[in-house]
């Protein structure tokens, strides 16, 4: 029987825009939605109004959200939506204890010793782009937002991922983050750090393949998208 399969829509992380997930988009179908603070220098409302912005933008539906870092905080209040039938959070922030900014800071420099460092000037033409003004209006609206609240109210499948060597996303906050949904899920990708998209591509591929099939319908179904041949 021919099955609906939702899209799957991707969310930047704060600053990043579509070129952070070019090399996951060579292995997965999916479309990238740029938002203030996200890809876009535009000025940067509430994790509300960001959250609208994102579902005006989902079309039809069914869809799988995606979202890294920051903007995981954006799908999951964007999740509640009926069009969305599951989520993906790739290194979901912002873990209270790093809003003060020398412990940020610091957890930030340790994280990024763990990159690999040819992704430095993808990273960097990113930043530029969507600009130091949008980045940190970004980071003042949604660092204390607090997405396990946001989680409670979705009732879809979660997959939380974070890289084992992600002190951004450290394994407890990650571990908190996925109980705090009903139906959440942690699944860790051995080595990374928090660009998983852009330095573990093969490996969220995987993740974002299974969130999908997990919540493919019988055509006839609810939604409407994607129908397999």
């Amino acid at each position: 029987m021919p099955v609906v399969i939702p899209r799957l829509v991707l969310v930047p992380g704060m600053g990043l825009d579509g070129r952070s997930w070019s090399r996951l988009r060579r292995r997965v179908s999916a479309d990238v939605v740029l938002l203030p603070g996200m890809g876009r220098s535009a000025p940067v409302p509430s994790v509300d109004d960001l959250a609208a912005a994102l579902r005006a933008g989902l079309g039809d539906g069914p869809v799988v959200l995606a979202g890294h870092s920051q903007g995981c905080q954006v799908v999951a209040a964007a999740a509640v939506d009926p069009r969305v039938a599951g989520v993906v959070l790739l290194g979901p922030t912002t873990d209270p204890r790093l809003r003060r900014p020398r412990t940020l800071a610091r957890e930030w420099l340790l994280t990024a010793a763990c990159e690999r460092w040819w992704q430095l000037p993808i990273v960097l033409l990113q930043w530029l782009t969507t600009g130091p003004r949008a980045m940190r209006a970004l980071w003042r609206s949604a660092a204390p937002d607090p997405i396990g609240d946001r989680l409670r109210a979705v009732h879809v499948p979660v997959t939380v991922v974070r890289g084992t060597r992600d002190r951004l996303c450290r394994r407890e906050w990650a571990a908190a983050v996925a109980a705090a949904a009903p139906s959440g899920r942690l699944v860790e990708v051995p080595g990374a750090a928090h660009v998983t998209v852009q330095t573990h591509p093969d490996d969220v591929a995987a993740v974002l393949r299974a969130a999908v099939r997990a919540v493919a319908t019988p055509e006839g179904g609810q939604g409407a998208g994607g129908v397999s041949p």
